[in-house]
């Protein structure tokens, strides 16, 4: 029997997220090994020195990107083409700038900044883009979510987290749609599964 990758996550990490959907979606079975980021594993950072999740560890090889396991569960298995839905500038803004003004409106103590509103507003035309994209079919591209509709999902749900109220008044209602459905369907409710900390000895736990 062929022993499955591993996979060292962290439930509520945006990174983990998405990477968890593309391997739900591929079928592709893992070893899941849920992290705490104040204790982490010895496993987990001898093959990881970066000591960030998520972590794929395949046989001698290690990918410790998030897109780089999504890709790579993808191309066993893509049943829903996300693939073809590729928007790579998308992705870089979303993982760049958005994501800096994401972390200091969401923590602005951990920047020395007294509120994070300045960064909130700063982000909103990345949201504004995005909301023109989903506006004639509801996804990036296509009337289905694709790979760039999930890899940004996680990280437009926990900036509309911060201030649900705010978020909800701004008018991008297709925007609102889009991540409702993301938030709701049923894949993201089986990648959300609570798993306990895995320590060295335990039994393995599969995934999906």
């Amino acid at each position: 029997m062929t022993t499955p990758p591993l996979l060292y996550s962290f439930r509520r990490c945006p990174y983990a997220m998405r990477a968890r959907m593309a391997i739900a979606v591929s079928g592709v079975t893992v070893e899941i090994r849920e992290v705490v980021l104040r204790d982490k594993p010895p496993e987990m950072l001898e093959v990881s020195p970066k000591a960030t999740v998520p972590v794929l560890v395949h046989g001698q090889s290690v990918l410790e990107e998030s897109l780089d396991i999504m890709r790579w569960a993808l191309r066993q298995n893509d049943p829903v083409k996300w693939l073809q839905h590729v928007d790579e500038d998308l992705i870089a803004a979303n993982d760049g700038p958005f994501k800096q003004h994401l972390d200091r409106y969401k923590y602005p103590s951990r920047y020395d900044l007294a509120d994070g509103t300045e960064h909130r507003d700063a982000a909103l035309p990345h949201l504004r883009i995005l909301n023109d994209k989903v506006a004639d079919s509801g996804y990036i591209g296509s009337a289905q979510a694709g790979f760039t509709d999930i890899a940004l999902f996680p990280f437009v749900r926990q900036f509309a987290a911060t201030d649900p109220n705010w978020f909800e008044a701004l008018p991008l209602k297709p925007l609102h749609h889009w991540l409702d459905d993301l938030v709701t369907s049923s894949l993201f409710d089986a990648i959300m599964k609570r798993y306990p900390q895995w320590r060295t000895g335990d039994e393995p736990t599969y995934f999906p």
